[in-house]
């Protein structure tokens, strides 16, 4: 890539069904502070992004069975899951967020990954977009599946800790991991430094950050 390297803030997952209601809650047991913490981060990483000129680029999902792969829908029957997010509901809506005129929005379909299945990418050259910010849900979900196509297509990244959280797994290991496997930078909304592209971010002969290069 040549030039300056653009930012751009993406918005995972931050849906109705996602973000509230008794059963987005009880997925986080007794205490779903966590989740309502991301998510008023990433309402506030939305704001800060506009007053910089960056711009943010909305992920939703939706879950409608003819959208699944055999595989998803085994699983949600043996789980015994409804189908999240469908397509036309309120719980396909965004929850605090909304695009404004103009900006970007990217629907994946039964899909973890916001690169799989769609027009992500075009979307991010087109704009010459080469450090993507992350927000959103869930951490060890839909925006590590997607951190890590987007490493591998060449994507520095920036992940937002005050603005997502895990479902399964320990929010502080997954920040970790994508640090040290896609030399992601993890920082806050509030970091004026997470707005631009890493300083290491130069293309060819780039310095690598430290911690990195050592196995993968």
């Amino acid at each position: 890539m040549t030039g300056p390297i653009r930012t751009a803030l993406l918005v995972v997952d931050v849906q109705n069904d996602f973000c509230t209601g008794p059963r987005a809650e009880a997925r986080f047991g007794t205490d779903p502070a966590a989740l309502h913490s991301a998510v008023a981060g990433t309402v506030r990483a939305v704001a800060r992004a506009r007053r910089r000129g960056v711009e943010p680029v909305f992920v939703r999902f939706v879950g409608d069975p003819e959208y699944q792969g055999a595989s998803w829908s085994s699983r949600d029957a043996r789980r015994g899951s409804a189908p999240k997010c469908l397509e036309g509901t309120r719980g396909a809506e965004f929850h605090g967020v909304a695009p404004a005129p103009g900006e970007a929005v990217v629907t994946k379909k039964a899909v973890f990954d916001a690169f799989l299945g769609t027009d992500l990418e075009e979307l991010l050259r087109r704009r010459g977009v080469g450090h993507l910010v992350l927000t959103g849900l869930f951490t060890d979900v839909c925006v590590d599946s997607t951190a890590r196509t987007a490493f591998q297509k060449g994507f520095h990244l920036t992940v937002l800790r005050d603005c997502t959280t895990a479902l399964y797994l320990p929010t502080d290991d997954m920040l970790g991991f994508m640090s040290t496997l896609y030399g992601a930078r993890v920082t806050t909304a509030d970091d004026p430094a997470a707005w631009d592209a890493p300083p290491y971010a130069g293309g060819a002969g780039e310095p690598v950050p430290s911690g990195e290069g050592q196995r993968e």
